[in-house]
């Protein structure tokens, strides 16, 4: 048992494309203790590579919020300074350039679809030679993409540690997926799967928004001749209206609380109450809630947040 608790790896893995919020810190709480509560290590990633709709000064920001919370970490790596990793690893995978944009792709569907999953019929297959020919029929305005491609009847299953047992055919409901929209291969998902890759993680913590997407992380981890991490997907937090966190919902920066007079202790134990580990109002520091946690006391709805600071105080 004790070298089953020794070999955990976790990870935190926010992107500077905005300021870190309730919903945020919940989901990094989780994933915080489920380590450390298995005495094992916490990563920190920065996952900057979403140049576009990444803020100035947001990834310092972050890093400074979570520090005052009272998170710390064993490693830290920025995604950024790890592009020639993600073009090595490009090389090794079955992709292909591709110059469709996301209205091409709405038009080829032949069937209703949810969200961002578009399924992508393979219309570029074989089109290109290379990056630079693709680059070349796309125009100066936009840039290719690299598809992962998928053999027709390719499904997944697994069974995530908290959303129960999970199955995708990827080959029906994604066809050949985006990996990324750089020629070195720096984009979310081949990153994040090479990088839980290298640094040994062996659980990935994160919110049940990304579960439909989890079965294309694991095709691309078995093409590198990985070992697959287990994968555990956690509700989000909400605002009144049901719908995800977000600044309609009103201030829920860290940021905002900490200007505001809010003490750390009072914003965990505001969260670490939503999961079960202490009782509402109670103000308790994180090193506080190792202890404490249990995984089986979340609960499985989403966490419907009202955010006035009184509520966070425990008016």
């Amino acid at each position: 048992m004790e070298e089953v608790l020794a070999c955990y790896v976790g990870r935190l893995a926010p992107s500077p494309t905005g300021a870190l919020h309730l919903g945020n810190v919940r989901t990094f709480l989780i994933a915080y203790l489920r380590a450390r509560s298995l005495g094992g290590k916490v990563i920190f990633r920065m996952e900057d590579l979403d140049h576009p709709r990444d803020k100035p000064g947001a990834a310092a920001e972050a890093r400074e919020d979570l520090r005052w919370l009272g998170f710390d970490w064993d490693e830290y790596y920025v995604q950024s300074e790890r592009k020639h990793i993600y073009r090595e690893a490009l090389a090794q995978l079955p992709v292909y350039p591709c110059v469709c944009t996301r209205r091409d792709v709405e038009r080829a569907q032949s069937a209703p679809h949810e969200g961002d999953q578009l399924y992508y019929p393979g219309i570029c297959r074989g089109r290109f030679a290379s990056w630079a020919e693709a680059a070349k029929a796309a125009g100066p305005l936009r840039m290719p993409c690299w598809r992962f491609r998928v053999e027709e009847g390719t499904r997944v299953e697994f069974d995530d540690v908290f959303a129960g047992h999970y199955s995708q055919d990827v080959s029906v409901v994604l066809g050949d997926f985006p990996l990324a929209r750089d020629e070195a291969g720096a984009g979310y998902t081949l990153a994040a799967v090479v990088d839980d890759l290298l640094m040994g993680v062996t659980e990935v913590v994160r919110g049940d928004d990304l579960l439909p997407a989890t079965p294309a992380q694991i095709l691309v981890a078995r093409a590198l001749k990985g070992s697959v991490p287990a994968y555990c997907h956690v509700p989000l937090v909400v605002g009144p209206d049901g719908r995800r966190l977000a600044k309609r919902h009103g201030d829920t920066r860290i940021g905002h609380y900490r200007a505001s007079g809010v003490k750390p202790e009072e914003i965990i134990g505001f969260l670490a109450s939503s999961c079960g580990w202490c009782p509402r109002g109670e103000s308790v520091a994180i090193k506080e809630l190792v202890e404490n946690f249990r995984l089986d006391s979340i609960p499985h709805e989403p966490f419907s947040c009202s955010i006035q600071s009184s509520n966070i105080l425990g008016g």
